[in-house]
């Protein structure tokens, strides 16, 4: 007699989300240190993926990052100290800080986006340009929906 647990099983979606957002991570930070940017690491990206031009509030950082103020406040600081954001004063509000790029941290966004557009385009030729269009629509649409709350 067969149940469902002598038939394979495909693999979840959030180990597939997991393993390619991995993969796609590590390849981008090897070609940052190819390029000169061997200090910087993942756990930036919730700074340098998420900040306006004119800089954030980095509580604004962490709602867009989906991570705590305190993880966020730690990769910052650890920018600060490597010379890629500043804090400067929120002229709306003194108590603030605002986290804004420095020429440095400008340069090194600039060229990982284009190292990002760089890995887009090289996977388009490696899996077919339809399945990246496909890949890049559907994540488009999921993430344009608001944020679902789980019941409890």
């Amino acid at each position: 007699m067969s149940n469902d647990l002598d038939q394979p099983r495909r693999a979840p979606m959030i180990r597939l989300l997991s393993d390619v957002f991995e993969d796609f991570s590590d390849e981008l930070f090897r070609r940052l240190a190819a390029v000169g940017y061997s200090d910087l690491r993942a756990g930036h990206g919730c700074v340098f993926g998420t900040i306006d031009p004119d800089g954030s509030r980095l509580t604004d950082l962490a709602d867009r990052a989906r991570m705590t103020k305190q993880s966020v406040g730690e990769a910052a600081t650890d920018l600060e100290r490597r010379g890629y954001v500043e804090r400067l004063p929120d002229a709306t509000d003194g108590r603030v800080k605002i986290i804004r790029l420095t020429d440095s941290g400008r340069e090194a966004q600039r060229v990982g986006f284009a190292l990002i557009d760089e890995m887009e385009r090289d996977w388009a030729e490696r899996y077919g340009e339809d399945k990246i269009a496909a890949l890049r629509e559907a994540l488009e649409a999921i993430a344009a929906q608001p944020r679902s709350s789980v019941p409890a």
